[in-house]
């Protein structure tokens, strides 16, 4: 065992969340009512996950907090920004996912947590209407409020350390350009110009974010962090951020199934999934310029599992298509199917269906809490930049695309990779042994 690096988890852990709608909502009551007893945090890998460490009769299965010092839930503190003025006791209940039983007891905190005025630009998200929206003349603006929220909450909450994750909509689509988005300094003028072609109001969280040294998780599969001026700004910082896009539903399935197809030698001539769902993000994803967004990332999990280049004759030529369709009666309760052609022995046909009926907002809440402890583990053990090991938790994770780099998307190779990052930060050796 080598010498362990990780400061200890000391004093309170500040948790802002942009926006406060349904994930965020089921998220916090989740935390409040498990610290309580009266709830279990199911499907969070920090609070039941196990990992092997050591061979033979020094082998042993630990939770990640018996391996490097982790936040306790009894000391996390939350705030949020979102564009509707409501607490989150009026949020979590107007979001309809909770049932009152799991909502009243903790009724009080719920309603002491108001959401600070958003940055905001409506052209980057049409459906929302929300007033409780900062009045910034710039982008950069912008960035001096958020920062100035950052540091009132950390004073007021008396919190050591904040954690910032963004759980709000998800934007119109912002390509990378070279000219705006490739440096620190081509960042900042475009912030201070007011560019607001190519500065979306999510680069201006995590700008401030960084700034306020915090370390920033995207929730969204928004551009954001996935640019080399937001690289930079966290290694300057010496910041982790990671994302994006949380991984629910259908790419948590398509990350898991594509694999067996691969491992298995299998061909596949098309893969056609679509999504039915009726909440804030449906509303949202129903305009096509903010589903273009998901579309990018929804579409990158296939072609980097297979890799067509490496077998052509299996992948050389899938049709992959991906829809979302807002429909209000089902509200949070999404429904994704999946038709998956495939062939086998001679180029014979074979079809696999998948219908996964799936609450969204109770899939994504554990990787809400997942995300903030483990980015926190890696403030305090030294780690900065783009955060691999956390692609596991994120539907289309980082990576430096300047490089010719490509995404880990196969969710075993993932879970190696969280597995090994967190090993090594509680000072034993990776290894890629299945276990």
């Amino acid at each position: 065992m080598k010498e362990i690096n990780v400061k200890p988890a000391e004093g309170r852990l500040g948790v802002l969340v942009v926006g406060c709608g349904a994930v965020a909502t089921t998220f916090i009551t989740g935390v409040l009512m498990a610290r309580k007893g009266l709830a279990k945090p199911i499907g969070s890998m920090t609070q039941y996950d196990k990992i092997r460490v050591g061979h033979g009769v020094d082998k042993q299965y630990l939770h990640y907090k018996d391996i490097v010092s982790m936040a306790d839930l009894r000391d996390l503190v939350f705030g949020t920004w979102d564009v509707y003025p409501q607490n989150a006791y009026q949020a979590a209940v107007y979001a309809e996912v909770l049932k009152a039983k799991d909502i009243e007891p903790v009724r009080d905190e719920l309603m002491a947590i108001k959401p600070m005025k958003a940055a905001f630009d409506k052209n980057y998200a049409k459906r929302l209407d929300g007033d409780n929206v900062k009045d910034c003349k710039t982008r950069w603006d912008m960035v001096e409020a958020l920062r100035a929220d950052i540091r009132d909450f950390k004073e007021r909450e008396q919190c050591d350390r904040v954690v910032v994750i963004w759980a709000a909509s998800t934007e119109i689509f912002v390509p990378y350009d070279a000219a705006y988005h490739k440096t620190l300094d081509q960042l900042q003028a475009a912030m201070k110009a007011d560019d607001r072609e190519h500065i979306a109001p999510s680069m201006c969280y995590a700008y401030a974010a960084l700034e306020e040294r915090c370390p920033f998780i995207m929730g969204a599969p928004n551009t954001t962090v996935d640019i080399p001026a937001m690289w930079e700004l966290a290694e300057k910082t010496h910041m982790p951020i990671a994302g994006k896009d949380f991984k629910t539903g259908q790419t948590l399935v398509k990350s898991g199934f594509a694999p067996i197809i691969k491992t298995r030698n299998l061909g596949l001539a098309g893969w056609f999934s679509t999504n039915i769902l009726g909440n804030r993000d449906g509303l949202v994803l129903d305009e096509p310029a903010n589903f273009h967004t998901k579309e990018v990332s929804k579409l990158s999990t296939l072609e980097t599992i297979c890799k067509p280049e490496e077998q052509p004759d299996l992948y050389g030529n899938i049709y992959h298509k991906v829809r979302i369709n807002y429909y209000p009666p089902r509200n949070d309760d999404k429904e994704g199917w999946d038709n998956i052609d495939i062939f086998g022995w001679m180029g014979y046909p074979m079809q696999i269906k998948i219908n996964f009926l799936c609450r969204d907002s109770i899939l994504a809440a554990p990787l809400l809490l997942d995300l903030v402890l483990l980015s926190d583990v890696a403030v305090r053990a030294g780690r900065y930049g783009i955060q691999r090991f956390l692609s596991f938790f994120l539907k289309s994770p980082m990576h430096d695309f300047t490089q010719g780099e490509e995404a880990v998307n196969n969710l075993f190779e993932q879970y190696t990779m969280l597995k090994n990052a967190i090993r090594e930060m509680g000072g034993y050796e990776p290894d890629e042994e299945i276990d």
